[in-house]
């Protein structure tokens, strides 16, 4: 099995944009709706500061009786205007950011169901969850939000920096430098957190395939004792999360009370400034309350803004991720204007065929085979011969890496990838069953399968007395994986999806190896069944199965060692096929 290797493709910040684009286009509206309104959120910020300097210079310092009536009730109506806008904002950024995730996640998903065998030969199941799915709600919920509050912070920052200037130039000055010296070190938190993020989330896809593997290995943790085993793997990830977010918080944590330092003494430089500027005469008291109350709403959230900032840029990260993701290529796809494969008439031929999953490590040397319609050819060995991979290349779950394999003449790659495979049914050793009921699963091999054709395949699968024994017949409840059948009804289940498909096709990879003799027995019927009139690949372990082929193939580390029917090997003296058959028989 090849190394893993990484997603990343490392895109420039315009072809991310240009990826992204056409999630964001449809809700443009709405999303630049919900930034214009988060506009008066924040400039209405000023309103309280800007009322004070009347109500301070009339009320508190003139002590006129006529006092400015109005004030408090202008602070209650922008105030309330403030509260509906900031629903308003919030409803819209939740609609947007939900759409885009959901729509990103589709396309994700379609992504991942377009992708090569090999891809999930290399990642495992922590990753998919991890980067198909998770990144998602990272990126669009956590950067819509930050956003909004980013627009009204900025807007609310502008209208309260006229209100500074309206009061006092003198005294903006410093507070403004003051400012800029505050956010000076949000400029490298990306830099700073880029790779110990990464980290994280290679970490974090440990997590998911833990508790998958938990999940789906219940019974060997239980029966080897793995608990105490599979809690350390546990837990040792979850260290090394802890150090990696620990590491993110020792490159920025020190960025919030620095700004509490700068921003205090920025508070402090203006009183020492604003008390003699009052005792000159340069600006009223009024004018120094209402420039102290815009500075300290102006400085509140700048003290806070360096974890929201990292929570960006966390999103930034994310966004990245994802687009790298839908720009893969698959390996695996259709050329331009592919034919359609309607039947097979002639032959299936491999010609010159090479494979290798991992560079200049060969699989498969230079295979030369031809199989006729309509017969019966068993391919034998032994274990890592090469079997199992030759036969997965023909509905083309990997490519050759050089050669052709060929049916009706036509280089396989020339047929759309759906006629190929629709015209190939494959039984596995271990086949996977989806969740849901018998009939969902046997219409996976023919969607518009009537009841009367689901029952007879059933019969010649020997299921037929099991099923009509069930509550409720063919739409009952198979379990997760098919966890309510034993293992010889899963087999029968998966030929029986097999055999409606009706493929001209068949491939039986190691079908029967996994069952006691009585299972495979009755298996081995359905299997007689399924290939009638087709052309069959049979990968077989037990020799006694594949006696009758008309053709068997003894495969020896990536070649083809011998071929014949099961008399012609056997005569062959020092014949590989005889040794195996030897080596069984007397094993047995």
């Amino acid at each position: 099995m090849a190394k893993h290797e990484p997603i990343e493709l490392k895109m420039s910040f315009h072809e991310h944009y240009k990826v992204m684009w056409p999630f964001v286009k449809p809700y443009m509206f709405r999303a630049v709706l919900a930034i214009l309104i988060s506009i008066p959120i924040g400039a209405l910020d000023s309103v309280i500061a800007l009322a004070l300097k009347p109500y301070m210079d009339i009320v508190l310092v003139d002590k006129s009786a006529q006092s400015p009536a109005y004030i408090p009730f202008l602070i209650i109506a922008f105030t309330s205007i403030q509260g509906g806008l900031n629903y308003a904002a919030t409803y819209l950024n939740t609609w947007v950011g939900t759409k885009i995730t959901h729509d990103l996640k589709r396309a994700l998903f379609k992504k991942l169901l377009s992708l090569e065998t090999s891809f999930f030969d290399n990642n495992d199941s922590g990753l998919v969850i991890q980067r198909f799915s998770s990144d998602c709600d990272t990126a669009c919920t956590g950067l819509l939000d930050n956003l909004k509050t980013f627009v009204s912070r900025f807007f609310s920052s502008l209208s309260l920096i006229v209100v500074l200037i309206y009061n006092s130039w003198q005294l903006s000055i410093i507070a403004i430098a003051v400012l800029i010296f505050a956010l000076m070190p949000l400029s490298s938190v990306k830099r700073r957190i880029k790779k110990s993020i990464a980290r994280n989330v290679e970490e974090t896809t440990k997590i998911y395939t833990n508790y998958n593997e938990t999940h789906n290995g219940s019974r060997t943790i239980a029966s080897y004792n793995l608990q105490s085993y599979i809690y350390k793997k546990f837990d040792s990830t979850l260290i090394n999360i802890f150090k990696l977010t620990m590491k993110v918080v020792q490159k920025t944590g020190w960025m919030t009370p620095l700004m509490h330092v700068i921003v205090s003494a920025g508070i402090g430089a203006v009183i020492w400034y604003g008390s003699t500027l009052i005792v000159e005469g340069k600006i009223s008291a009024g004018n120094f309350v209402s420039f102290i109350t815009a500075l300290i709403l102006l400085y509140t959230p700048i003290k806070s803004i360096g974890k929201s900032f990292n929570n960006v840029q966390i999103s930034f990260l994310a966004i990245e991720r994802i687009m790298d993701i839908l720009s893969i290529k698959p390996k695996v796809e259709n050329c331009k204007n592919p034919r359609t494969l309607r039947h097979v008439k002639k032959e299936i031929e491999f010609r010159d065929v090479c494979f290798e999953y991992n560079k200049d490590v060969p699989v498969l040397k230079n295979i030369n085979l031809k199989v006729h319609a309509g017969s019966n050819i068993a391919i034998v060995g032994n274990s890592g011969g090469g079997k199992t991979t030759l036969i997965n290349l023909l509905p083309r779950f990997y490519d050759v890496t050089s050669g052709k394999i060929l049916i009706d003449g036509t280089d396989i790659r020339q047929y759309s990838l759906e006629s190929l495979r629709n015209n190939i049914a494959v039984v596995f050793q271990d086949n996977f069953l989806f969740s849901g009921t018998i009939k969902d699963n046997i219409l996976f091999g023919k969607p518009d399968a009537t009841d009367e054709e689901i029952n007879e395949v059933l019969r010649l699968v020997y299921l037929d007395t099991f099923v009509a024994g069930l509550e409720h017949g063919i739409n009952s409840e198979i379990g997760e994986r098919g966890t309510m059948l034993s293992g010889g009804q899963k087999q029968r289940l998966a030929i029986a999806r097999a055999l409606i498909k009706d493929a001209p096709i068949v491939i039986l990879d190691e079908a029967t190896s996994a069952l006691d003799n009585k299972s495979e027995a009755v298996v081995q019927k359905a299997i007689e069944n399924l290939m009638k009139n087709r052309t069959v690949f049979v990968i077989a372990h037990r020799l006694s199965t594949i006696k009758n082929a008309e053709q068997i193939i003894v495969m020896n580390d990536g070649e083809i060692a011998e071929s014949g029917t099961h008399e012609e090997l056997l005569q062959k003296e020092n014949g590989a096929y005889a040794a195996l058959y030897n080596a069984q028989f007397k094993n047995s």
